[in-house]
C-alpha cells in the first residue's frame, strides 16, 4: 500500500508529463501547416485529442479500479510517448491525426488515474491538499514545456516532438521503478466485482451537479484561452512574447494557489467554501479582463482569473472522491470527461461570440461562473435534503 510519501513522486510524474505535453504546444500549428493543414483542420487536430479524452477517460479510470493505478499510469505515459514519436515521423497530415487520436486514447489514462491515486493515499482531511499539489504540478509543467519547445523549435520543428517523446519515456521508467501501487489486492478484487453501470452510479443524486459545475468552469476557461490573444491585441496591442509572459505569470500564481492555499483552506473551511471562493474570484477576473489597457493590467487581471480557477478543480475533485461511493478511478475519469467536453465546446463557442463582440466571451464567462455558483448552491440544498454534509 502506498503512503503520502508518494505525493512528491506523483508531483514529479505529472510535472514531467505536462512538460512533455507543453513542449509541442507552440510548435504544433506550424508543424501541421507544413503538412498542409488549413486553419479548420488545425482546429480539428486540437479537438480530436480532447474528444478521445472525453470518450476514454472514464474507461481508464474504471480499469484502474480493477487492475491498479500503476499499470494504467504506465499505459497512459507510454501512449503519450508513442504519439509524440509518431508526430515526429509524420510525413502526411493523416499521420498527424492518427498520432493525436492514439495519444488522446491512451494518455487519457493519466490524469484521472493520478487523481484516483491521490484519493487512495490521502485522508479526507488532506484530500484537497493532495489534489492541489497535482494541480500545481500540471500548471508548472505547462509553464516550462512551451518555453522549452519554443527554444528548440528554432533548430527544427521535429526536435520538440523527439524531446517530448524522450521526456515521456523517462517518465515511464520513473513510474516503473519508483512508484508503488496504491491499491491492495482486496481493493482490486472489489473493483472487479462491481459490474453494474459504474458510471451511472457515479453520476447520480446531488453529486451529479458537481460534474456539471466542472463543465461550466471548463467551458469558460477554454473560451478565454481561445480568444484572449486576439482580445489583448485589440485592447492593448500585446504581441506573442508579451502574452507568453502574461500566461507564465498566471500559471505561476495558479500553481502557488493549488500547491499551498487550496490544502490549507479546504482543511480549515471545507471544499465547498473553496469552490465558491474560486468561482467568485474567477467571475471577478472575467469582469476585470474587459478593462485591460496595457501589459500590466492584462497580467494582473488575468492572474486574478487564474487564481480563482486554480481553487476550483482540485476542490471539486476532492469533494467528489469523498461523496461518490464508486471507485475513485471511475469518479475522476468521469470528471475528466466533463472537463474535456468543456474544452471541446469552449473554443468554437468563444470564437463565435468574439466575432459578434470582442468582450462577449468574457461576459459569457461571468454568466457561466454565476451559473456554476448557483449549481453549487443547489447541490447544498439537495445534499442537505438527503442528509449529506455538502461542504466537505
Amino acid at each position: 500500500m502506498a503512503t503520502k510519501k508518494a505525493l512528491p513522486i506523483l508531483f514529479a510524474i505529472m510535472f514531467l508529463v505536462m512538460v512533455g505535453f507543453g513542449i509541442i504546444i507552440p510548435v504544433m500549428p506550424f508543424y501541421a501547416e507544413e503538412l498542409g493543414a488549413s486553419p479548420t483542420q488545425l482546429g480539428l487536430l486540437m479537438a480530436v485529442y480532447s474528444f478521445m479524452q472525453l470518450l476514454f477517460a472514464p474507461m481508464w479510470g474504471r480499469i484502474s479500479d480493477k487492475i491498479g493505478r500503476k499499470p494504467v499510469i504506465m499505459i497512459g505515459i507510454l501512449g503519450l510517448a508513442l504519439s509524440f514519436f509518431l508526430m515526429a515521423w509524420a510525413t502526411e497530415l493523416w499521420m498527424l491525426f492518427a498520432a493525436r487520436i492514439i495519444g488522446g486514447l491512451l494518455s487519457s489514462a493519466n490524469m484521472p488515474t493520478v487523481m484516483a491515486y491521490v484519493a487512495d493515499i490521502t485522508s479526507e482531511e488532506d484530500r484537497g491538499k493532495g489534489m492541489g499539489i497535482i494541480g500545481a504540478s500540471v500548471g508548472l509543467g505547462f509553464i516550462f514545456g512551451p518555453a522549452i519547445g519554443g527554444i528548440f523549435s528554432e533548430a527544427s520543428l521535429h526536435i520538440p516532438f523527439y524531446l517530448a517523446g524522450g521526456s515521456s519515456l523517462i517518465t515511464f521508467f520513473f513510474v516503473m521503478f519508483v512508484l508503488k501501487e496504491s491499491l491492495t489486492a482486496e481493493q482490486k478484487a472489489k473493483g472487479k466485482l462491481t459490474k453494474r453501470a459504474p458510471l451511472l452510479q457515479a453520476f447520480k443524486g446531488s453529486v451529479s451537479i458537481l460534474f456539471l459545475l466542472q463543465l461550466f468552469v471548463s467551458l469558460s476557461l477554454a473560451g478565454l484561452e481561445a480568444t484572449f490573444a486576439y482580445f489583448a491585441y485589440e485592447k492593448a496591442n500585446l504581441g506573442t512574447v508579451q502574452l507568453g509572459y502574461i500566461f507564465m505569470i498566471m500559471g505561476l500564481a495558479g500553481a502557488v494557489v493549488q500547491g499551498g492555499l487550496v490544502g490549507k483552506l479546504t482543511k480549515k473551511h471545507g471544499e465547498g467554501f473553496v469552490i465558491q471562493l474560486g468561482i467568485a474570484i474567477s467571475a471577478l477576473g472575467f469582469l476585470l479582463i474587459l478593462f485591460i489597457d496595457s501589459f500590466t493590467t492584462a497580467a494582473i487581471f488575468l492572474t486574478v482569473f487564474g487564481i480563482g480557477n486554480g481553487f476550483i478543480r482540485p476542490s471539486v475533485s476532492s469533494l467528489l472522491t469523498k461523496k461518490v461511493k464508486t471507485g475513485h478511478g471511475t469518479t475522476t475519469g468521469l470528471l475528466s470527461s466533463f472537463d474535456s467536453l468543456g474544452r471541446i465546446i469552449g473554443p468554437p463557442l468563444g470564437g463565435i461570440l468574439f466575432t459578434f463582440s470582442i468582450g462577449l466571451p468574457y461576459i459569457a464567462g461571468i454568466i457561466l461562473s454565476a451559473l456554476a455558483f448557483i449549481l453549487y448552491r443547489i447541490y447544498i440544498v439537495q445534499a442537505s435534503k438527503a442528509g449529506i454534509h455538502a461542504n466537505s
